[in-house]
C-alpha cells in the first residue's frame, strides 16, 4: 500500500512530537489513527486505536474517550457504513459537550448530520448543521469541511446546483485549509456521485441522451478521483470509484465497459456499504446484460434487482430501479412486466420530486450560509 503524503499527517507527528502530556498526545493520536483510516489503511489505524485503547484503560482521561468514541464510530462508517456508527459519534458528541471539547463537539455534530442525511431525515440534519454551525470556530475546518458537504449534498439532493455549488466550494477551502487530501478526495467523489445520480435520473426520463456523457465531464470526474487517490496515498473505499464509472457508462451505453467493471467491483461494494442501493445497480447491470446477449443471464439479474428492493431505500433509487426493470422487461418482449414497472416507476418519481421540494423549502428556511 502506498504511503500517504499528507499535510495533515505530517502536522500530527509535528504536534504528537511536540506535546507534553499524555492526555493530548493519545488524543492527537486517535486523530492520526482516523487519517490513515480515511485513506484506506484500516489495518494500521485499527492497530493504533487497539494500542491507545490499551492506554487509555491504564491511564482513563474523559477528552481521550470522547476521541475514541468518535474514531470508533468512523470505523464503523468507512467498514459497513453500519448503524454502529451513530451510537458511537452521539456519544463522542455527548462526552465532548459535557467537558466543553469544542472541537470534537462541532466534528461529531458535523459527523451526526451526515448521517442524519444518508438517513433522509431531514429535521435531525437541519437541526445537527445548525448546532455545528453554532459550535465550530472558523478555524474549526474538519467540522466546516463536513459541514459544508453535507450542505452541499442536501441542496444537490433537492435540485438547487448552484446552491450545491457555493457550499463544495466552501468545502474544498476548508479541506485545503486542513491539508486534508482524504477530505478532497471524498469530496470529489461525493461530487461526482450526485451529478451520477442527477445523469441516471435524466437518462431515464430521456433527457440525458446517450453520448452527452463525453461533453459533461463525468468520465473525466471519476477518473480524476482514482488519480488524485493514487497520488495522495489511497482511499478508504477505492471499490467505489470503478462503480460510479460503470454507472456512468450504462448512461453513455458502452454496455459491454459497464458490465465488466460491474462483474468485478459490484459484489464487494454492496457487501462493505452500497447494500442500500443495490436494486438499482442490479438493475442497472441487468440492462447492461441484455443488451450485450446477455439476456437469460440479464433476467435472472433483473429478478434479484426486485428481490432486493427494499420499501425503504430511498425513494429515487427505487424509481431507477423500476424505470430501468421496465426497460428490461421492454428489450425481451415482456410488455406486462415492463408496464408494471413503469408504472410503479411513475409513482415513485412523483414521490421524489415531492421530496425535492420539501427540502428545497426546509432549507431555505434554516437559512444556514457557507462560511
Amino acid at each position: 500500500m502506498k504511503a500517504i503524503k499528507s499535510r495533515l499527517l505530517k502536522r500530527l507527528e509535528v504536534e504528537i512530537a511536540a506535546s507534553k502530556t499524555l492526555a493530548k498526545t493519545s488524543c492527537l493520536r486517535a486523530q492520526r489513527a482516523l487519517l490513515f483510516a480515511r485513506h484506506g489503511h484500516m489495518a494500521e489505524a485499527r492497530e493504533q486505536l487497539t494500542d491507545l485503547h490499551q492506554l487509555a484503560f491504564q491511564h482513563p482521561h474523559p477528552e481521550v474517550g470522547a476521541w475514541l468514541h468518535f474514531a470508533e464510530g468512523l470505523m464503523s462508517y468507512y467498514t459497513d457504513f453500519s448503524s454502529a456508527a451513530q451510537e458511537k459519534i452521539a456519544r463522542a458528541h455527548a462526552i465532548a459537550k459535557s467537558v466543553g471539547l469544542n472541537n470534537l463537539e462541532a466534528l461529531s455534530a458535523a459527523w451526526l448530520a451526515q448521517l442524519a442525511y444518508v438517513r433522509h431525515d431531514l429535521p435531525e440534519m437541519l437541526r445537527l448543521a445548525q448546532a455545528c454551525d453554532e459550535s465550530a470556530a472558523g478555524t474549526d475546518f474538519s467540522a466546516r469541511y463536513r459541514l459544508c458537504t453535507v450542505l452541499g449534498l442536501s441542496h444537490h439532493f433537492a435540485n438547487q446546483e448552484e446552491q450545491a455549488r457555493l457550499w463544495y466550494a466552501k468545502a474544498r477551502t476548508h479541506a485545503q485549509a486542513e491539508g486534508d487530501d482524504a477530505a478532497l478526495s471524498a469530496l470529489m467523489y461525493n461530487m461526482a456521485e450526485m451529478r451520477t445520480a442527477q445523469a441516471r435520473r435524466e437518462s431515464l426520463a430521456s433527457r440525458f441522451a446517450p453520448g452527452a456523457v463525453a461533453s459533461s465531464g463525468l468520465l473525466l470526474g471519476a477518473d480524476s478521483i482514482k488519480h488524485y487517490d493514487e497520488a495522495v496515498g489511497g482511499s478508504v473505499k477505492p471499490d467505489l470509484t470503478p462503480v460510479l464509472r460503470a454507472q456512468i457508462l450504462t448512461v453513455e451505453g458502452d454496455f459491454e465497459q459497464a458490465r465488466l467493471l460491474f462483474e468485478a467491483y459490484l459484489p464487494k461494494a454492496m457487501s462493505t456499504g452500497l447494500a442500500r442501493l443495490g436494486s438499482s445497480l442490479l438493475a442497472d447491470l441487468a440492462w447492461c446484460r441484455v443488451n450485450t446477449g446477455q439476456t437469460e443471464h440479464g433476467l435472472q439479474q433483473a429478478k434479484e434487482a426486485e428481490i432486493e428492493l427494499d420499501p425503504l431505500c430511498d425513494v429515487d433509487d427505487r424509481a431507477i430501479t423500476h424505470s430501468r426493470l421496465a426497460q428490461v422487461y421492454g428489450l425481451v418482449g415482456d410488455a406486462t412486466a415492463a408496464e408494471r414497472h413503469a408504472q410503479s416507476a411513475a409513482a415513485e418519481w412523483q414521490e421524489f420530486a415531492q421530496q425535492q421540494s420539501a427540502w428545497a423549502e426546509a432549507l431555505a428556511a434554516a437559512q444556514l450560509q457557507p462560511r
